[in-house]
């Protein structure tokens, strides 16, 4: 996240006093051989997310790049609600996967109607990609030179057909500004509700969830996925640590602390840790701190000093180092975007 919020909707403090203000427009493009799960994501997510009032904050649009109905790969039709029109129309242009193009797994050529309706795409639209829609916006040239993930079981065959685009399969989604692509299939949902925080804050973001029965977010990325070994049944798991770091993140948690709790040596802790988190420990802890921070920033008048505190940060200067490395935003910028507008003034 890099502080700015192009194309996204208006925030509780740009609308305050006035109407509600035009719902975001995303518009998601049904092609053919589309799975149902990974199409139904995106009107599922944000049709979830909503302000404080109950008001919905997005508009989902689901269509074709001819506006005619598209067979889905469960074997029955999809019927759009519009056409081509809706993508030039809309703030945010969402491509789940299809089943039914093969020639792009080899770097072929995007189907003469899908590229029209892509190239008539506004600039400056917020484009995304759920699971292998990577491929059709790398098909047009929107991914060169830029990072991407895709489902990880594909990447050998995407890099060798894409090879411009700056392939991290290890994520669950990348988030490059005004591109955003996801990796397979359930990461759809964790992309989703990131545009929503992204957006709005984690608050929304934290209500959608809920409403979606899924977590807010997922520890990892796709490395925890990754076909491998099953490991033998007496091999301990750090999941237990994980948990009980949780209840601590205000309190020192070196190395040593975490890895004496899950009973392991240091060695092991740390490769077993990776192994099912995606990352390592100390990146595993930053992350967790770092969404307590936001959700403090957003809810409380606490003081920075007191957020980083709370947060395991130890001193504002360390969070506010973390957050404008992380999210490009200081502290108090991050909470005059997503805090409530009645919020209690604190020292900062």
């Amino acid at each position: 996240m890099d502080g700015t919020r192009a194309n996204g909707p208006e925030s509780e403090r740009e609308r305050a006093g006035g109407a509600p203000p035009r719902r975001h427009r995303i518009a998601v493009l049904a092609l053919p051989g589309v799975p149902p799960f990974e199409l139904g994501i995106p009107s599922r997510v944000f049709g979830s997310a909503e302000d404080a009032e109950g008001r919905p904050l997005y508009e989902v649009t689901v269509c074709t790049a001819d506006g005619a109905p598209v067979l889905s790969d469960a074997g029955f039709t999809v019927q759009p609600a519009a056409g081509p029109e809706a993508l030039a129309a809309a703030d945010t242009v969402i491509v789940p996967p299809t089943h039914a193009m093969p020639e792009l797994g080899r770097g072929g050529p995007l189907p003469a109607e899908v590229g029209a309706a892509i190239a008539g795409i506004r600039p400056g639209t917020r484009l995304v990609s759920i699971c292998t829609g990577s491929y059709v916006l790398a098909a047009a040239g929107l991914l060169d030179d830029r990072p991407a993930t895709t489902h990880w079981n594909l990447a050998p065959e995407f890099r060798r057909a894409y090879p411009r685009v700056k392939l991290d399969e290890d994520v669950l989604f990348v988030d490059d500004g005004d591109v955003l692509t996801s990796a397979g299939v359930a990461a759809g949902v964790d992309l989703c509700l990131h545009m929503i925080r992204r957006d709005h804050g984690a608050a929304v973001a934290n209500r959608a969830a809920r409403m979606c029965v899924v977590p807010p977010w997922r520890d990892g990325g796709q490395a925890q996925y990754i076909d491998r070994p099953v490991p033998e049944p007496t091999v301990a798991s750090t999941t237990a640590t994980r948990a009980w770091a949780l209840e601590r993140l205000g309190e020192p948690l070196p190395l040593t602390r975490l890895a004496e709790h899950a009973r392991m040596s240091l060695r092991s802790f740390t490769r077993r840790f990776r192994d099912e988190a995606g990352m390592t420990p100390v990146q595993w802890l930053t992350a967790q701190r770092l969404e307590m921070a936001k959700q403090l920033l957003e809810t409380t008048d606490l003081s920075i000093d007191l957020v980083a505190h709370r947060a395991g940060f130890g001193s504002g200067n360390s969070l506010r180092s973390h957050m404008r490395t992380a999210f490009g935003v200081s502290p108090a910028a991050y909470r005059r975007t997503f805090s409530p507008q009645d919020a209690v003034s604190a020292p900062r």
